[in-house]
């Protein structure tokens, strides 16, 4: 079975049995190729508009605020303590101290913090571009 490029379109490749490749022959016919419909995202139910996800009735339903309920309270749940369960407070809690490393002596942390310090960066910045103006 040898392939050839199609003599119509010379993109597609055909067998030696074939005389135009599928594309051709579906442009030959008329045929327009079949556009898979998508439904909306939200409701799985109605075809999505052109460019979203979601159908008019979510898109809707969405920009109303997609809250809707008979009595007209609000929709916000309040938490009771008691559905909360076994949980501590925050008050109760242990305040989490991070570790410091104790290989480094404490005299040598200021030093660090000099080094990696953006303001004596900044002011060796500074000092380059005085130096560069005097040079020229």
């Amino acid at each position: 079975m040898k392939l050839s490029k199609c003599p119509r379109c010379d993109l597609n490749y055909i067998t030696e049995t074939e005389k135009y490749c599928k594309v051709c022959l579906r442009e030959m016919k008329g045929d327009a190729p079949k556009e898979e419909i998508e439904l909306c995202s939200v409701c799985n139910e109605t075809p999505a508009l052109p460019g979203r996800d979601v159908c008019v009735f979510c898109l809707k339903e969405m920009n109303n605020g997609g809250v809707h309920t008979d009595d007209g309270q609000d929709a916000e749940e309040t938490v009771d303590a008691s559905s909360i369960g076994g949980m501590d407070s925050v008050s109760t809690m242990d305040e989490i101290i991070p570790e410091i490393d104790e290989d480094i002596p404490s005299q040598e942390f200021g030093e660090i913090e000099n080094e990696l310090s953006l303001e004596s960066v900044r002011e060796e910045e500074d000092q380059d571009e005085d130096e560069d103006e005097d040079d020229r």
